[in-house]
């Protein structure tokens, strides 16, 4: 059996190849002890010895008195591989309570992961834990995969353009034939994160009841919650991007029947215990919408994420435009807004339609330019997409024909983990 681990900056998801979701979900942090060094300036140094085996991680780690939490994972870059090792070997024999000798292993990168990364973490894995197959995935493969589930796909391709958005970064990640273009990568500085922090001052501008200790909480939680079921969190219901041409509309239809569309959020303050309610309006759609109006919560950012992906695109080689533009898929919790992909596909194809006309106009009407498909894909495994397409992939028996073994290991290095080889059933 395969086990699937997947690293992010904020948090780690992990567990058995076969399930739809993971098995655990917790915080990518450690805390350790450490000590006062020598010296007037007070360096810190971890604990040897004994005390060296007495750390915690995930929601454990979290303000762990007389603990130092740290955070090997940056940027979704691993920056201290000590304690990536330590982080690690918790994740296997504490939670996932498996012998590392009997399993192998999928792990991804994110994109423009360095190869030295890539040896660094085949080192650990087949040195340390003596794993006897290891395969170092790229995420945006994983989250195409995913996408097969939808309906929109009718053909199985690897070519395509994902838009990864989760809590603290999002990327347009062109992909051609299994493997990125990495070159044409665009990083966009608006996330989950963002959303929740714009969210926040608007109802600190608003909202006077809410207690300042808990307003990042009640902005989140106004993000997430699912006004119309149980109350149980969920992305696709509270928040939606406005389909309409004018934002302008949109705040006239609170105005004109407040009571249809502004709902109330009711939470209970931590310190007192009493209850408080707050009116939820225009953040129920000014929330998402700074991914096409960046300008609202960000000023040193102007671009739409619908230029974004049009930008990629171009930039690509002719030959894979079409393809690109035909399988643009939505991954990660901050794409699952309601009408976000309609949105999204609608300006596109707006972009797309008048490039074209512009270039029938300039030639005089001797050419007529095909007319470019767009498509966003949307499925309903989107908020785990990379998960579930990794999951979904390692339980193929193609998975242990392309994964690195023990043997090629022993025998070449880690270098033979710089490249990975696609999976047939891909191709």
């Amino acid at each position: 059996m395969t086990v699937w681990i997947f690293f992010e900056c904020r948090y780690t998801k992990i567990g058995y190849a076969g399930n739809t979701e993971p098995q655990f979900i917790m915080p990518s942090c450690i805390a350790i002890r450490e000590s006062a060094g020598v010296g007037d300036q007070a360096q810190r140094r971890l604990v040897k010895g004994v005390d060296d085996l007495d750390f915690f991680i995930g929601d454990e780690a979290i303000d762990k008195p007389n603990y130092a939490t740290k955070w090997p994972i940056r940027h979704g870059m691993v920056e201290d591989w000590d304690l990536m090792e330590k982080f690690m070997e918790q994740i296997i024999f504490k939670y996932l309570r498996a012998e590392p000798e009997d399993h192998s292993f999928l792990m991804t990168e994110p994109p423009l992961n360095s190869p030295e990364n890539r040896e660094y973490l085949a080192e650990i894995m087949f040195e340390t834990f003596n794993v006897p197959g290891l395969y170092i995935a790229v995420q945006a493969v994983l989250a195409l995969a995913a996408s097969w589930t939808s309906r929109q796909v009718g053909e199985r391709t690897l070519t395509g353009i994902v838009i990864d958005s989760g809590d603290g970064v999002t990327h347009a990640i062109p992909v051609a034939e299994g493997y990125v273009i990495g070159s044409c990568i665009k990083h966009i500085p608006i996330a989950g994160r963002d959303i929740t922090l714009f969210i926040q001052q608007l109802l600190r501008e608003r909202e006077v009841g809410i207690p300042p200790e808990q307003s990042m909480e009640t902005a989140k939680a106004i993000k997430v919650k699912n006004w119309k079921g149980t109350g149980s969190p969920r992305w696709t219901t509270l928040k939606y991007v406005d389909s309409f041409r004018y934002i302008v509309k949109e705040f006239t239809k609170y105005d004109t029947d407040p009571g249809k569309w502004i709902k109330q959020y009711k939470g209970i303050n931590g310190i007192s215990k009493s209850e408080f309610q707050i009116d939820v309006g225009y953040e129920r759609f000014l929330g998402p919408e700074i991914f096409f109006h960046p300008e609202f919560a960000n000023p040193d950012f102007m671009q739409p994420i619908s230029d974004i992906v049009d930008e990629v695109i171009m930039n690509c080689p002719i030959d894979v435009r079409r393809p690109l533009y035909k399988n643009i898929v939505l991954s990660g919790g901050s794409t699952m807004f309601r009408d976000f992909g309609r949105r999204m596909q609608r300006d596109l194809k707006r972009s797309v339609d008048a490039r074209l006309k512009l270039s029938e106009e300039l030639s005089g009407g001797r050419i007529k330019p095909k007319p470019m498909e767009v498509q966003v894909v949307t499925h309903h495994m989107q908020r785990y997409a990379v998960w579930f397409g990794g999951s979904m992939l390692a339980s193929t028996p193609e998975f242990l024909q392309v994964c690195h073994s023990k043997k090629d290991y022993d025998e070449y290095g880690p270098s033979i983990c710089r490249h990975n080889p696609v999976f047939g059933i891909m191709s």
